[in-house]
């Protein structure tokens, strides 16, 4: 929920929810249909500033607002029971203490159902909000970001599970060797510690990237449990199932601790045809300011005094998202698109779709499971609740007919759902010795 819809016309389209990222009666509803639906987490995605885009792009945009995501996850916490609960926070803009004891909180709250996106934050316009004049540099954001989770799972870890006596006879709340001060001292860091919130009830929550850059894979493959992978051709998501697995290979991480789940818009129709027609009428909303706005985020570069109907110029590298820009300029150059043609796709969503009928959507997700291109998907729903609706009700029941998708929770964490196991504490490998 990117606050609730990837395509910048899903507010438009007939029957949306217009005010849903701002209407917690709405996101309410939402979130307990998916977990009907068994899903196994809702993801709420984030911004640090009102987007990058000119005025006339910006008025027109629905994610200009929305909560703060761990605000509404742990409301969201509190009227949900299985479906788990994954908010982005910023390793540039953010402290490990506050991240750490934030997620540990939510995890509690939800009795394990938390998981953590790591970002650097692309968007240039997040570093004036934060005493910066301008971004921090691609690599170092990259570099910070690494030893932000060394210091945050090290803070998880402040506790043994079996630290808290709670003893009312000797009048012992808990035992101090179980507690470990981390009293990290880094490049980036200094924090003291320990936590103070016991052990998440995950051990950690659980670890999410969305990185496509060279130093987003290997970030990923060195501490992530879930990659959000760009959707788009089944080749290239092949090549990038490939190369993230092999690197678990060479890290010694077994290849199941990690499960890719590329962005998937989904339009479903009683027929192939009508389907088409919804995600024809979807296109059809988005504005032409939007179309250029969303294709200069795109590329983080100034897209608005192209040439329209001429080829897309050479873009230099900035320090925006660097996987971002590299799949439009590949997109330009395989169909050979005008920048009219690009700002068209960007408005739109350019990545992967599944448009069709509950069978048809439900054959090219096979498709995608059987030639490793996948371990799942990240759903983005066309409009809501319409899209959101449709997709539980019709093809989360073709996926259960297949044996492809569960048909009722088995477990209660996040963990659980994702088939993870739960960390160990690296400070207290053992339980308590016997007295």
């Amino acid at each position: 929920m990117r606050p609730v819809g990837i395509h910048t016309g899903w507010w438009r389209y007939p029957g949306a929810y217009a005010d849903a990222n701002f209407n917690f009666a709405h996101l309410r509803r939402f979130a307990q249909t998916l977990e009907r639906g068994c899903f196994d987490a809702f993801f709420m995605a984030d911004h640090l500033a009102v987007l990058n885009m000119p005025v006339a792009a910006l008025r027109r945009s629905a994610t200009v607002t929305s909560f703060e995501p761990l605000t509404l996850l742990a409301a969201l916490s509190a009227v949900t029971e299985r479906i788990g609960l994954v908010a982005t926070a910023s390793t540039t803009f953010e402290a490990p203490y506050h991240i750490a004891r934030r997620f540990a909180s939510l995890d509690h709250l939800s009795r394990g159902r938390a998981g953590w996106n790591v970002v650097t934050t692309a968007n240039p316009d997040a570093a004036l909000n934060f005493g910066l004049e301008e971004h921090v540099e691609h690599g170092a954001r990259y570099r910070r970001a690494r030893e932000f989770l060394d210091v945050v799972t090290g803070l998880w870890d402040s506790w043994a599970d079996d630290a808290f006596l709670r003893d009312a006879e000797s009048g012992l709340f808990f035992d101090p060797a179980r507690l470990h001060v981390l009293d990290h001292k880094g490049p980036h860091f200094s924090v003291r510690g320990p936590l103070n919130i016991a052990r998440p009830v995950q051990g950690w929550p659980v670890i999410v990237q969305a990185g496509a850059s060279e130093a987003g894979r290997q970030l990923a493959a060195e501490t992530a449990e879930v990659v959000f992978a760009a959707g788009g051709r089944i080749e290239d998501a092949r090549a990038f199932y490939a190369d993230v697995k092999a690197r678990l290979d060479r890290l010694g991480r077994p290849r199941d601790e990690l499960k890719i789940l590329p962005g998937a818009l989904v339009v479903v129709g009683g027929t192939d045809a009508e389907a088409r027609e919804k995600k024809a009428l979807l296109d059809s909303l988005v504005h032409p300011d939007s179309g250029l706005a969303s294709l200069s985020i795109a590329l983080g570069h100034d897209a608005s005094g192209f040439d329209l109907d001429a080829p897309l110029p050479d873009i230099p590298e900035t320090n925006a998202s660097k996987s971002s820009r590299d799949r439009v300029l590949a997109l330009a150059r395989r169909e050979n698109l005008t920048v009219r043609q690009l700002a068209e796709r960007a408005g739109s969503y350019g990545g992967l779709a599944f448009v069709g009928t509950p069978r048809r959507i439900a054959d090219e997700m096979e498709a995608w499971l059987a030639a490793e291109a996948c371990d799942g998907f990240n759903i983005m729903f066309h409009t809501v609740p319409e899209g959101l609706d449709a997709f539980v009700d019709t093809v989360v029941p073709e996926l259960q007919r297949r044996g492809l998708f569960r048909t009722a929770y088995e477990g209660k964490t996040l963990r659980d759902h994702l088939g993870l196991r739960r960390p160990g504490n690296r400070f207290f490998p053992r339980p308590r010795a016997a007295t």
